[in-house]
């Protein structure tokens, strides 16, 4: 069977300009200039007779045909990446990005990248740290650790670990204190507060956890309020207040002496950590090579 197909220049040109919304961003990817898969995508629109992009000045847009060409194309070049490396063998190498929560990056990626360079010292790992939810069709991210509910429509999603949260603090805190017996004594500490919890997540809430205690509401709500966990956390380590520490996240802290736990009050947090991507994706040797060590990690991570 013969297969008439354009240049494949001209479809990965175009494959990454739809998916970056612009040449710039595209020819960053591909190592061209700009002009470059600007010409290559002219090229590809006279060959098909038809045009892609609907071009403005402040980027590209897509035209029928263009999203017509799109998924199916991006699909077709993840399975000849996938089968390319399948015959280079079954070293894992070349360039993977993945995006997480800054706390995730920060306290259970960082401390274990060691040996993720032992286990595939050939990888070479770009880490996004942000909280807003990509777009895998726009965004170049190979891979995503997301703290869900589970709900990732139109993704692949491999839960990745459980967590409970517990207030944890620095032992210089309480160094001129008594420690508490209660969770009622927490009210005489200063308390760190997770701003950027949603309104969904209970668990990392001070009102939630001090209900029903003689903390008056008003000394509950005090103090300083952080939009990232990490810096959270960090703050807590440094011996500033007490926080509502996850598990999943300060076990390096924990092992190192910097946070203990001065209450034996625990509570299971209503999300997990999930591995998420389009389907096409998890084929790409790289991403499964990525997946199972995190999952072997996680597997084998002490309980705190």
């Amino acid at each position: 069977m013969t297969r008439r197909l354009p240049p494949l220049n001209q479809l990965r040109a175009f494959e990454a300009a739809a998916r970056h919304g612009g040449f710039v961003a595209a020819a960053a990817e591909l190592g061209v200039t700009p002009g470059a898969v600007s010409q290559q995508v002219r090229g590809l629109e006279d060959s098909l007779g038809t045009p892609l992009f609907v071009r403005r000045p402040n980027g590209l847009v897509l035209t029928q045909a263009g999203r017509n060409l799109a998924p199916g194309l991006a699909e077709g070049l993840d399975r000849l990446a996938a089968a390319a490396a399948q015959v280079q063998g079954p070293a894992v190498a070349g360039r993977l990005v993945i995006s997480a929560l800054p706390a995730f990056a920060a306290f259970w990626l960082g401390p274990r990248l060691n040996r993720l360079a032992r286990r595939l010292p050939a990888l070479d790992l770009v880490v996004r740290s942000e909280s807003r939810l990509i777009d895998f069709g726009r965004d170049a991210v190979d891979l995503a650790v997301r703290y869900s509910a589970g709900l990732f429509p139109g993704l692949e999603a491999r839960k990745l670990a459980d967590e409970v949260v517990f207030p944890a603090c620095s032992p210089e805190l309480l160094a001129d204190r008594p420690p508490p017996a209660r969770l009622a004594d927490l009210g005489h500490l200063p308390l760190l507060h997770h701003d950027d919890a949603s309104p969904r997540q209970p668990w990392l809430d001070w009102s939630h956890w001090l209900a029903g205690t003689d903390v008056p509401a008003a000394h509950v709500a005090r103090g300083p309020r952080f939009t990232d966990s990490a810096t959270a956390i960090s703050v807590a380590a440094a011996g500033q207040g007490v926080v509502l520490a996850r598990s999943q996240l300060i076990g390096d802290l924990v092992a190192k002496g910097r946070l203990i736990r001065p209450l034996p009050d625990v509570m299971a947090a209503g999300w997990s950590y999930y591995l998420v991507a389009p389907a096409s994706h998890w084929q790409r040797p790289a991403v499964a090579a990525f997946a199972d060590w995190l999952q072997a990690e996680a597997a084998g991570a002490p309980t705190i």
